[in-house]
């Protein structure tokens, strides 16, 4: 993925699932810079990926640029240097101004993350 910014661009490279419906799908290749000194990825590392995984899907419903408002992360089991962390997210409720979202990471069988969301659609501002 492009044009996500400096921050997301050092963390990732992150990949796009093409052709879903709804939501949005993405994953990232766990690399050492990823891990802590376990060699288990970082729960920064997931909390950010679920971030953006979120807004994603946000971006796809509504076609408005979000903020995040609240984010809660559970981590439910460890993610490791070497595996391909996969994520899904969807919109659960949208509004004028707020979107609600749900996801979760995974890496085979097993759930890595879940996350839920509350984003501030921004509006543009006229010039």
């Amino acid at each position: 993925m492009e044009g996500r910014g400096h921050f997301s661009s050092h963390n990732g490279p992150y990949f796009y699932q093409e052709g879903l419906a709804t939501g949005a799908g993405q994953a990232f290749f766990a690399l050492d810079r990823h891990a802590n000194g376990l060699g288990l990825v970082h729960g920064g590392m997931l909390t950010a990926f679920m971030d953006g995984l979120l807004a994603a899907a946000v971006f796809r419903e509504t076609r408005a640029i979000a903020v995040t408002i609240h984010l809660s992360i559970d981590f439910l089991h460890m993610a490791r240097v070497g595996e391909w962390v996969f994520g899904e997210s969807h919109v659960t409720r949208a509004t004028r101004d707020v979107a609600f979202v749900e996801g979760r990471a995974y890496v085979g069988k097993r759930d890595v993350v879940r996350a839920s969301g509350v984003f501030k659609l921004m509006q543009k501002r006229p010039t």
